[in-house]
């Protein structure tokens, strides 16, 4: 009776491990298949593209797009926390304490209070895109000023929800303060780049060009 139960115990064990290890190369092969937008935005961060983000790699990415030491460690901190336990996959138990993201399951973070520019599944809606601007661009039709992004924020807001309130403040502001131009413009091309997952990599190809450019005068 005792092997019995000792079997027992030990094949509950296995499949316990079966189900709840997910093999590197498993979560790295979401980048064999075209990738969402939302996953494009996400996957910069993935600085070593295993499928997992985490905090250490998305403050590298804010690092490397040019954020300070304190924002990059605080962004970090509240992204990881704010989307890496909705992001585990089904059947799957995320390290203690690591908060990771993963990036196949990212449309699973997605929160309220948005644009709606991509939709349940992390793809773009242009339709919901070009709303921005419409609506919101009153200055300029292809760039948004400071207070006109703080009326398209105001005017996503939905009913108790504090949690996407501020995630979309967050981005948002983020965004501006690092992309405006020197007249105070966020301009429609800066944000569709942040939509398709392009602008940061371009961030940091032109702040390596600019290092590199230095180092040789």
């Amino acid at each position: 009776m005792a092997l019995f139960h000792a079997t027992c115990c030990a094949l509950a064990l296995a499949l316990t491990t079966v189900l709840l290890f997910v093999p590197r190369s498993a979560l790295a092969d979401v980048y064999n298949h075209e990738l969402t937008p939302l996953q494009k935005h996400i996957a910069f961060f993935d600085r070593d593209k295993d499928g997992v983000i985490y905090p250490s790699e998305t403050y590298q990415g804010f690092r490397a797009i040019g954020c300070g030491v304190g924002l990059s460690a605080f962004s970090a901190v509240f992204i990881h926390g704010l989307l890496g336990p909705r992001t585990v996959p089904e059947n799957m138990k995320a390290p203690a304490f690591k908060f990771p993201i993963y990036v196949k399951c990212i449309h699973k973070g997605k929160h309220g209070s948005d644009s709606g520019v991509y939709d349940a599944q992390g793809r773009f809606v242009p339709e919901k895109f070009e709303g921005i601007f419409k609506k919101h661009a009153h200055t300029r039709p292809d760039a948004l000023t400071g207070k006109e992004l703080n009326e398209m924020l105001q005017e996503n807001r939905e009913p108790n929800d504090i949690r996407g309130r501020v995630g979309g403040y967050t981005e948002w502001k983020l965004l501006y303060s690092l992309c405006k131009d020197k007249d105070g413009f966020l301009h429609k091309e800066t944000v569709r780049a942040v939509y398709d997952g392009s602008l940061f990599e371009k961030m940091e190809r032109e702040r390596k060009e600019v290092r590199e450019s230095a180092k040789k005068k």
